[in-house]
């Protein structure tokens, strides 16, 4: 996937995200209904890895690895559990505004990056998926369907 391609995917997924929630008030947004997560955790946790990879982006920009030494996100239910934890006890709106500004700059990294880094296989397309694009659309299902049981 080229670039602009990626960068395409990575915003239609977002808007598909942010879609799901939009109009759903504190009450339901604070309902548990995905293991231990209420929808605010499952968009804390998006957050945190897209911040993550905001980093992980910026470094690849200036020609570093992208994880920092010493650094290991292979627990990722550990990591999960810390970025939910970070916005646990802030209101849908607080942590849906921290989601779009983490968005925004997460995409003005990607951006950043030549077309050269970008492909199929390359690093900046695998965090792209994961992070991103493919992220948001494996908790696009469980927030639809908590749109559906909400009636809104």
């Amino acid at each position: 996937m080229d670039k602009q391609t990626a960068i395409n995917e990575v915003e239609a997924a977002f808007g598909e995200l942010l879609g799901a929630v939009q109009g759903l008030d504190e009450r339901v947004m604070g309902t548990v209904f995905y293991g231990t997560w209420d929808a605010r955790d499952i968009l804390a946790h998006i957050a945190g890895w897209q911040q993550t990879m905001t980093g992980a982006l910026e470094r690849m920009a200036r020609g570093e690895r992208p994880t920092p030494e010493g650094v290991d996100y292979s627990d990722e239910n550990a990591w999960n559990a810390k970025f939910a934890l970070a916005l646990k006890r802030q209101s849908a709106a607080t942590v849906i505004a921290y989601l779009q500004q983490g968005f925004a700059n997460y995409v003005r990294a990607a951006k950043a990056l030549p077309e050269d880094r970008f492909g199929e296989g390359k690093t900046v397309n695998r965090i792209l998926e994961a992070s991103g694009y493919g992220h948001c659309r494996e908790h696009l299902p469980a927030l639809k369907e908590l749109r559906a049981k909400s009636g809104a």
